[in-house]
């Protein structure tokens, strides 16, 4: 295939694309050497979502993963009684679609307008032989969502709503300084109502806390779905992450 084709063309423009992209450094696909990105490339299907649209239901088939380029995702389980529990958020950088069994122990749906990136399975298996590097760092992944499972199981089942609320936000700070280490501000595009099922509380409690760290000194309100924090230790001490 000559370097002139159509073909060769969508490769190069590809690899610019994905050299581009302002969150490639944290994701998985941080680990591939910029010169290898068109191959990166050939296996890649770029998605747009559209808010509340479903991305995979839990019980279907694992057949991909994604890479969240932008927006954000909710995880949820469905319990026995039809009801949702949220489980989780995906943000930006973030990786999706770890599955035992080869199917989907959860379910996935956009909150906001999505972008993501979709490699088929067997493809990436391919991409992980050549380059080890990408696979230490899925393993890494898989431990921090190990590590966020249990960290939701203590949320869920020990802390008070102060603490679950400050611990929500200390997260989502965390997330933030990711893209920038000096940050104190957060954008909260769920609901409250999906921040309660999340932490296992009404929603009339997390609009008290709110309200109560709000007075307290701890946040600022600018809006409902932005929070600016000004002492992020503070904060640390009600969630008991100290």
């Amino acid at each position: 295939m000559s370097r002139g084709s159509p073909c060769a063309a969508a490769r190069r423009s590809g690899a610019v694309a994905c050299l581009q992209c302002e969150v490639r450094e944290i994701s998985l696909c941080g680990e591939l050497p910029e010169n290898d990105l068109s191959e990166l490339q050939s296996l890649v299907r770029h998605k747009e979502m559209q808010p509340g649209t479903p991305i995979f239901e839990e019980g279907d088939e694992a057949r991909y993963v994604y890479n969240v380029s932008s927006g954000t995702i909710r995880l949820y389980k469905l319990l026995p009684n039809g009801r949702r529990q949220i489980t989780g958020f995906l943000y930006p950088g973030d990786f999706l679609g770890l599955a035992a069994r080869d199917i989907y122990s959860y379910g996935a749906e956009a909150v906001t307008e999505l972008r993501l990136c979709q490699f088929g399975v067997r493809e990436l298996e391919g991409l992980f032989e050549r380059f080890p590097a990408m696979r230490a760092r899925l393993f890494a992944i898989a431990k921090d969502e190990l590590a966020a499972a249990q960290d939701q199981m203590l949320l869920l089942g020990r802390k008070t709503p102060i603490e679950k609320v400050s611990s929500f936000l200390l997260r989502r700070l965390k997330d933030a300084r990711r893209f920038d280490p000096e940050s104190d501000r957060i954008f909260l595009p769920m609901s409250r109502n999906d921040i309660a099922d999340y932490l296992g509380l009404t929603i009339e409690t997390v609009s008290r806390t709110f309200t109560r760290l709000k007075n307290d000194g701890v946040i600022n309100l600018p809006d409902s779905h932005n929070v600016r924090i000004p002492d992020d230790e503070k904060l640390s001490e009600l969630a008991e992450e100290s």
